[in-house]
């Protein structure tokens, strides 16, 4: 992710003001003002650079200058409107922010390239739909239902989640990737990825990981035909469905009483995610073989589920309504793993694999959905992250550290 042409920095200290968060979009009116009349012009001049790159190869310094900043001024807008950042931003997309990105500006483009861009692009509009802030009264993006919570909990304890931060700041980054790329700034086409820069901070460990050790390759034939291979299997997840839920009672029960799950019944529970996970990643082509029906580890998207140990009985007593959160940012995430599976279907048949991105993001919603049932089913007490990976900081060199 540091090679590509849009990079996100994120020095965020994840410290808010109640004050501000409280009047947000109030103090943010000067800047919906100032953003719909550079958005009313930026069609005009992508127009413009259009043609000049269409005729020329490469775009125009000038416009291009100009789009750059636009995109900056539309990220740090964003972060301040989804609480993942704190400052008051500028209104020129200049200086510095909490989260913010950098650009290369490409100097040359194909032309062909350039007369299809906005055709190209679909795809990659279709999943900006998503990890955005989504459609009003239809659904909420994954950066709209990261601000809304976020607003709940910044006002609480002064501070934002760095689980929905990051998860903000992966929108906010898909966000100006897909503006530049549509802005003619870069040839370089947006990546789902949701790994994140090592200044977003470590990813707490927590007792529910999901491991991948998928090729990406895919066969065609199998994926061509995978709703209807997985009938079964959709059939039998919805009778042992009923059987979880009913242990996941008793384990609530048991639970309570002891303050810690029954062996047997948090055994049956982990195989049923594991299958849950597994079906999941089949359907969606974020894995390639027929899965088993048991919930046997060793498929290529897999599950590392702790040992049960001992939970609070406040938080039991409690769990689905503290759950709720998480099940809005679930419901926001699947939206993720639905495009992300519909793209990862037509690349499968047309290359015989999936692109990295896609198949990243896909396990990045499946990921959250298991901690979101594991945390639901008792098999933790421990909340669901809701931040994407980040990157291992890279070790100094014995110069570096000497220096």
């Amino acid at each position: 992710m540091t090679e590509r042409p849009v990079r996100l920095i994120v020095t965020d200290d994840l410290r808010r003001s109640r004050l501000t968060v409280g009047f947000r979009l109030f103090l943010a009116i000067p800047h919906f003002l100032w953003w719909w009349l550079w958005a009313s012009v930026v069609p005009f001049t992508a127009f413009v650079q259009w043609v000049i790159t269409l005729a020329r190869g490469r775009p125009a310094d000038p416009l291009q200058s100009f789009h750059v900043a636009y995109v900056k001024y539309v990220t740090h807008l964003s972060a301040y409107l989804s609480l993942a950042a704190n400052p008051f931003p500028g209104f020129l997309g200049d200086g510095t922010y909490p989260v913010d990105v950098e650009l290369d500006r490409a100097p040359r483009q194909r032309r062909l390239g350039v007369a299809f861009r906005l055709l190209i692009a679909l795809p990659a509009l279709l999943l900006f739909t998503v990890l955005s802030w989504g459609f009003p009264f239809l659904y909420a993006g994954v950066l709209g239902t990261a601000a809304f919570l976020a607003w709940f909990s910044a006002l609480v304890r002064g501070s934002m989640p760095q689980g929905l931060r990051n998860l903000a700041a992966w929108a906010l980054r898909y966000t100006a990737e897909v503006n530049a790329y549509l802005l003619f700034v870069t040839p370089t086409y947006p990546t789902s990825d949701p790994t994140l820069p090592s200044g977003a901070g470590r990813t707490p460990q927590r007792p529910i990981r999901l491991v991948a050790d998928d090729d990406r390759r895919r066969s065609r034939l199998t994926t061509f035909f995978r709703i209807f291979l997985a009938v079964p299997h959709i059939v039998w997840l919805i009778a042992w469905s009923v059987l979880a839920a009913l242990a996941a009672l008793a384990q609530w029960l048991v639970t309570l009483v002891r303050g810690r799950p029954a062996t047997p019944l948090f055994r049956f529970i982990a195989a049923y995610l594991r299958y849950q996970t597994h079906l999941g990643a089949f359907v969606w082509l974020i894995a390639n073989p027929f899965p088993g029906f048991v919930g046997a580890r060793g498929y290529p998207i897999d599950l590392e589920i702790d040992g049960a140990e001992r939970q609070s009985r406040w938080v039991t007593g409690f769990r689905f309504l503290l759950a709720v959160p998480a099940l809005f940012v679930n419901g926001a995430l699947s939206g993720v793993l639905f495009f992300a599976g519909i793209g990862a279907w037509f690349a499968a048949l047309a290359l015989g694999r999936i692109p990295l991105g896609l198949r990243n993001a896909g396990a990045h919603a499946l990921r959250y959905n298991a901690q979101t049932y594991g945390y639901l089913l008792l098999l933790t007490d421990r909340y669901p992250f809701s931040g994407p990976p980040v990157e291992e900081p890279i070790a100094p060199t014995l110069f570096d550290a000497w220096a």
